[in-house]
Protein backbone atom coordinates (compact mmCIF):
# COMPACT_ATOMS: atom_id res chain seq x y z
CA UNK A 1 0.00 0.00 0.00
CA UNK A 2 1.63 3.03 -1.21
CA UNK A 3 1.72 5.87 1.96
CA UNK A 4 0.74 9.40 1.82
CA UNK A 5 3.45 12.18 2.12
CA UNK A 6 3.31 14.51 5.25
CA UNK A 7 2.33 17.46 2.65
CA UNK A 8 -0.40 15.07 1.33
CA UNK A 9 -1.57 14.25 4.58
CA UNK A 10 -2.07 17.75 5.88
CA UNK A 11 -3.44 18.36 2.74
CA UNK A 12 -6.16 15.27 3.82
CA UNK A 13 -6.73 17.07 7.04
CA UNK A 14 -6.81 20.68 5.27
CA UNK A 15 -9.42 19.68 2.78
CA UNK A 16 -11.91 17.10 5.31
CA UNK A 17 -11.18 19.54 8.66
CA UNK A 18 -9.60 18.52 11.71
CA UNK A 19 -13.36 17.23 13.32
CA UNK A 20 -13.38 14.81 10.80
CA UNK A 21 -11.22 12.26 12.65
CA UNK A 22 -12.77 13.04 15.66
CA UNK A 23 -14.75 10.58 17.66
CA UNK A 24 -18.75 10.80 18.15
CA UNK A 25 -19.01 9.38 21.93
CA UNK A 26 -22.11 8.12 23.61
CA UNK A 27 -22.72 6.28 26.94
CA UNK A 28 -25.59 4.82 28.43
CA UNK A 29 -26.82 4.34 31.82
CA UNK A 30 -25.81 1.07 33.44
CA UNK A 31 -29.41 -0.53 33.93
CA UNK A 32 -28.31 -4.03 33.77
CA UNK A 33 -25.16 -5.64 33.98
CA UNK A 34 -22.45 -4.70 32.58
CA UNK A 35 -21.77 -7.71 30.16
CA UNK A 36 -24.81 -7.01 28.42
CA UNK A 37 -25.03 -3.61 28.20
CA UNK A 38 -21.33 -3.96 26.07
CA UNK A 39 -22.72 -6.47 23.66
CA UNK A 40 -25.90 -4.06 23.03
CA UNK A 41 -23.98 -0.52 22.85
CA UNK A 42 -21.24 -2.06 20.41
CA UNK A 43 -23.69 -3.02 18.23
CA UNK A 44 -25.10 0.83 18.35
CA UNK A 45 -21.59 2.12 17.79
CA UNK A 46 -20.77 -0.02 15.05
CA UNK A 47 -24.45 0.69 13.49
CA UNK A 48 -24.54 4.38 14.10
CA UNK A 49 -20.69 4.68 12.69
CA UNK A 50 -21.85 3.31 9.43
CA UNK A 51 -24.95 5.65 9.19
CA UNK A 52 -22.91 8.67 10.16
CA UNK A 53 -19.69 7.97 8.70
CA UNK A 54 -17.71 9.20 11.48
CA UNK A 55 -15.59 7.19 14.21
CA UNK A 56 -18.50 6.32 16.86
CA UNK A 57 -17.40 5.05 20.04
CA UNK A 58 -19.10 3.58 22.71
CA UNK A 59 -17.85 4.29 26.40
CA UNK A 60 -19.48 2.20 29.70
CA UNK A 61 -19.99 4.08 32.93
CA UNK A 62 -20.29 2.75 36.66
CA UNK A 63 -23.18 4.74 37.66
CA UNK A 64 -26.44 7.02 36.27
CA UNK A 65 -24.57 10.13 38.03
CA UNK A 66 -21.43 9.11 35.94
CA UNK A 67 -23.23 9.22 33.02
CA UNK A 68 -24.52 12.89 33.62
CA UNK A 69 -20.90 13.87 34.37
CA UNK A 70 -19.44 12.88 31.10
CA UNK A 71 -22.00 14.33 29.40
CA UNK A 72 -21.99 17.67 31.60
CA UNK A 73 -18.38 17.35 31.12
CA UNK A 74 -18.32 16.65 26.86
CA UNK A 75 -16.93 13.27 27.39
CA UNK A 76 -19.14 12.23 25.77
CA UNK A 77 -22.08 14.04 23.15
CA UNK A 78 -24.57 11.20 23.28
CA UNK A 79 -26.18 9.04 25.76
CA UNK A 80 -28.74 6.44 25.98
CA UNK A 81 -30.77 7.87 29.74
CA UNK A 82 -33.77 7.05 31.64
CA UNK A 83 -36.25 9.77 32.08
CA UNK A 84 -34.57 11.62 35.44
CA UNK A 85 -31.02 10.95 34.52
CA UNK A 86 -32.00 12.69 30.81
CA UNK A 87 -33.67 16.19 32.73
CA UNK A 88 -30.85 16.48 35.11
CA UNK A 89 -28.39 16.26 32.11
CA UNK A 90 -30.51 18.21 29.77
CA UNK A 91 -30.45 21.21 33.05
CA UNK A 92 -26.68 21.24 32.98
CA UNK A 93 -26.01 21.06 29.47
CA UNK A 94 -28.09 24.19 27.96
CA UNK A 95 -29.12 23.45 24.36
CA UNK A 96 -29.24 19.64 24.69
CA UNK A 97 -32.06 17.76 23.43
CA UNK A 98 -34.31 14.40 23.69
CA UNK A 99 -34.16 13.19 20.05
CA UNK A 100 -35.50 9.88 20.17
CA UNK A 101 -37.08 7.48 22.31
CA UNK A 102 -38.22 4.19 22.39
CA UNK A 103 -42.49 3.46 21.39
CA UNK A 104 -42.16 1.65 24.78
CA UNK A 105 -40.74 4.85 26.66
CA UNK A 106 -44.28 7.10 25.96
CA UNK A 107 -46.07 4.82 28.72
CA UNK A 108 -43.56 2.99 31.06
CA UNK A 109 -43.94 1.26 34.29
CA UNK A 110 -42.55 0.37 37.17
CA UNK A 111 -43.33 -3.20 38.39
CA UNK A 112 -43.44 -3.61 42.62
CA UNK A 113 -42.40 -7.28 43.01
CA UNK A 114 -42.38 -9.06 46.17
CA UNK A 115 -40.46 -12.37 47.64
CA UNK A 116 -43.91 -15.12 47.78
CA UNK A 117 -42.77 -16.03 51.57
CA UNK A 118 -44.40 -12.28 52.40
CA UNK A 119 -48.10 -13.65 51.51
CA UNK A 120 -48.74 -10.36 49.31
CA UNK A 121 -51.06 -10.87 46.45
CA UNK A 122 -51.10 -8.71 42.93
CA UNK A 123 -53.77 -6.31 42.78
CA UNK A 124 -54.53 -3.22 40.71
CA UNK A 125 -54.40 -1.42 43.74
CA UNK A 126 -51.57 0.11 45.45
CA UNK A 127 -50.51 -2.59 48.11
CA UNK A 128 -50.51 -0.69 51.37
CA UNK A 129 -49.51 -3.86 53.06
CA UNK A 130 -45.59 -2.84 52.04
CA UNK A 131 -45.83 -0.99 54.66
CA UNK A 132 -43.02 -2.64 57.46
CA UNK A 133 -41.68 -4.75 54.62
CA UNK A 134 -38.08 -4.57 53.80
CA UNK A 135 -37.57 -2.56 50.45
CA UNK A 136 -35.23 -1.90 47.40
CA UNK A 137 -34.70 0.21 45.15
CA UNK A 138 -32.42 0.14 41.88
CA UNK A 139 -30.09 2.60 41.35
CA UNK A 140 -30.69 5.80 43.43
CA UNK A 141 -30.50 8.53 39.91
CA UNK A 142 -33.15 5.34 38.11
CA UNK A 143 -36.78 7.18 37.60
CA UNK A 144 -38.03 3.84 37.24
CA UNK A 145 -36.31 2.49 40.22
CA UNK A 146 -36.18 5.13 42.54
CA UNK A 147 -37.90 8.60 41.29
CA UNK A 148 -41.62 6.57 40.36
CA UNK A 149 -41.94 4.20 43.19
CA UNK A 150 -41.10 6.94 45.89
CA UNK A 151 -42.98 9.39 44.58
CA UNK A 152 -46.35 6.81 44.41
CA UNK A 153 -44.45 5.69 48.23
CA UNK A 154 -44.47 9.22 49.52
CA UNK A 155 -48.42 9.47 48.02
CA UNK A 156 -49.97 6.95 49.69
CA UNK A 157 -48.32 7.00 52.91
CA UNK A 158 -47.40 10.45 53.28
CA UNK A 159 -44.09 10.08 54.53
CA UNK A 160 -40.42 9.52 53.26
CA UNK A 161 -39.73 5.13 52.10
CA UNK A 162 -37.65 5.10 55.24
CA UNK A 163 -40.19 6.02 57.65
CA UNK A 164 -42.38 3.33 55.42
CA UNK A 165 -40.22 0.35 55.56
CA UNK A 166 -38.35 -1.41 58.29
CA UNK A 167 -35.33 -1.25 55.73
CA UNK A 168 -34.46 0.61 52.70
CA UNK A 169 -31.63 -0.67 50.02
CA UNK A 170 -30.73 0.94 46.46
CA UNK A 171 -29.39 -2.64 44.39
CA UNK A 172 -27.19 -0.40 41.74
CA UNK A 173 -29.59 -1.69 38.77
CA UNK A 174 -32.64 -3.48 38.08
CA UNK A 175 -31.30 -7.13 37.42
CA UNK A 176 -30.00 -6.74 40.79
CA UNK A 177 -33.08 -5.91 42.47
CA UNK A 178 -34.70 -8.85 41.02
CA UNK A 179 -32.20 -11.19 42.38
CA UNK A 180 -32.08 -9.76 46.23
CA UNK A 181 -36.02 -9.83 46.29
CA UNK A 182 -35.66 -13.40 44.74
CA UNK A 183 -33.42 -15.05 47.39
CA UNK A 184 -35.24 -12.87 50.26
CA UNK A 185 -32.46 -10.52 51.07
CA UNK A 186 -35.06 -8.04 50.60
CA UNK A 187 -38.56 -8.97 50.88
CA UNK A 188 -40.35 -6.16 47.63
CA UNK A 189 -38.53 -4.42 45.65
CA UNK A 190 -38.94 -1.65 42.32
CA UNK A 191 -38.15 -2.80 39.48
CA UNK A 192 -38.59 -1.70 35.51
CA UNK A 193 -41.38 -3.23 33.57
CA UNK A 194 -38.50 -4.32 30.55
CA UNK A 195 -36.07 -5.59 32.68
CA UNK A 196 -38.50 -7.49 34.61
CA UNK A 197 -40.12 -9.33 31.48
CA UNK A 198 -36.95 -9.61 30.12
CA UNK A 199 -35.39 -11.68 32.54
CA UNK A 200 -38.51 -13.52 32.96
CA UNK A 201 -37.92 -14.54 29.27
CA UNK A 202 -34.70 -15.48 29.88
CA UNK A 203 -35.51 -17.74 33.07
CA UNK A 204 -33.49 -15.61 34.98
CA UNK A 205 -36.74 -14.88 37.49
CA UNK A 206 -38.15 -18.20 39.68
CA UNK A 207 -41.99 -17.06 39.70
CA UNK A 208 -41.84 -19.65 42.72
CA UNK A 209 -40.33 -17.80 44.31
CA UNK A 210 -41.05 -13.87 43.49
CA UNK A 211 -43.50 -12.01 41.83
CA UNK A 212 -45.56 -8.60 40.83
CA UNK A 213 -47.91 -7.55 42.92
CA UNK A 214 -48.63 -3.68 41.42
CA UNK A 215 -47.65 -1.87 38.49
CA UNK A 216 -47.19 2.05 38.70
CA UNK A 217 -49.35 3.98 36.29
CA UNK A 218 -47.56 4.71 32.59
CA UNK A 219 -45.19 7.64 32.30
CA UNK A 220 -42.40 8.84 30.54
CA UNK A 221 -39.04 7.40 30.63
CA UNK A 222 -36.30 6.06 28.44
CA UNK A 223 -34.29 8.64 25.94
CA UNK A 224 -31.61 9.49 23.31
CA UNK A 225 -29.94 13.10 24.64
CA UNK A 226 -27.80 15.03 22.35
CA UNK A 227 -25.83 17.75 23.35
CA UNK A 228 -26.31 21.13 21.53
CA UNK A 229 -23.16 21.96 19.92
CA UNK A 230 -23.06 18.42 18.35
CA UNK A 231 -23.47 20.78 14.66
CA UNK A 232 -20.20 22.78 15.57
CA UNK A 233 -18.00 20.05 15.55
CA UNK A 234 -19.72 17.40 13.08
CA UNK A 235 -21.57 19.92 10.21
CA UNK A 236 -24.70 21.33 10.21
CA UNK A 237 -27.63 18.83 10.39
CA UNK A 238 -25.66 16.68 12.56
CA UNK A 239 -28.23 16.66 15.12
CA UNK A 240 -30.61 15.46 12.81
CA UNK A 241 -28.82 13.01 10.84
CA UNK A 242 -28.26 11.47 14.22
CA UNK A 243 -31.88 10.93 15.12
CA UNK A 244 -32.67 9.90 11.73
CA UNK A 245 -30.44 7.23 12.45
CA UNK A 246 -31.76 6.15 15.76
CA UNK A 247 -35.32 6.15 14.38
CA UNK A 248 -34.07 4.46 11.24
CA UNK A 249 -32.95 1.57 13.55
CA UNK A 250 -34.89 -2.01 12.13
CA UNK A 251 -33.04 -4.45 13.18
CA UNK A 252 -34.76 -7.05 14.98
CA UNK A 253 -31.94 -8.08 17.12
CA UNK A 254 -31.04 -4.94 17.75
CA UNK A 255 -34.10 -3.48 18.74
CA UNK A 256 -35.08 -6.61 21.11
CA UNK A 257 -31.63 -6.00 22.91
CA UNK A 258 -32.98 -2.87 24.40
CA UNK A 259 -35.82 -3.76 24.32
CA UNK A 260 -37.78 -2.03 22.47
CA UNK A 261 -40.75 -2.26 19.24
CA UNK A 262 -39.15 0.56 17.42
CA UNK A 263 -37.71 4.26 18.10
CA UNK A 264 -39.80 7.02 18.01
CA UNK A 265 -39.01 11.11 18.07
CA UNK A 266 -38.64 12.69 21.57
CA UNK A 267 -38.12 16.28 22.43
CA UNK A 268 -37.61 17.85 25.64
CA UNK A 269 -41.15 18.76 27.03
CA UNK A 270 -42.12 15.20 26.96
CA UNK A 271 -40.13 15.13 30.27
CA UNK A 272 -41.96 18.03 31.89
CA UNK A 273 -43.41 15.45 34.16
CA UNK A 274 -40.06 13.71 35.69
CA UNK A 275 -39.14 16.95 36.16
CA UNK A 276 -42.21 18.28 37.81
CA UNK A 277 -42.41 14.57 40.02
CA UNK A 278 -37.94 14.99 40.96
CA UNK A 279 -39.11 19.00 42.02
CA UNK A 280 -41.43 17.30 44.69
CA UNK A 281 -39.97 14.92 46.19
CA UNK A 282 -36.74 17.06 46.24
CA UNK A 283 -34.42 14.66 43.36
CA UNK A 284 -33.94 17.82 41.59
CA UNK A 285 -32.68 21.47 42.77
Amino acid sequence: MKRLSAAALLFCVAVTGAAAAEPFVFTAIPDQDETRLRSRFDTVAEYLQEQLGVDVQYVPVKSYAAAVTAFRNNQVQLAWFGGLSGVRARELVPGSEAIAQGYEDQFFKTYFIAHHSNGLEPSDDFPEEIEGKTFTFGSKGSTSGRLMPEYHIREHFGKAPDEVFRRVGFSGDHSRTIALVQTGAYEVGAVNFKVWETELKEGNVDDSKVSVIWKTPPYPDYQWTIRGDVDERWGEGFTERVQEALLGITDSDLLASFPRERFVPAENADYQPIYDVGKEIGLLE
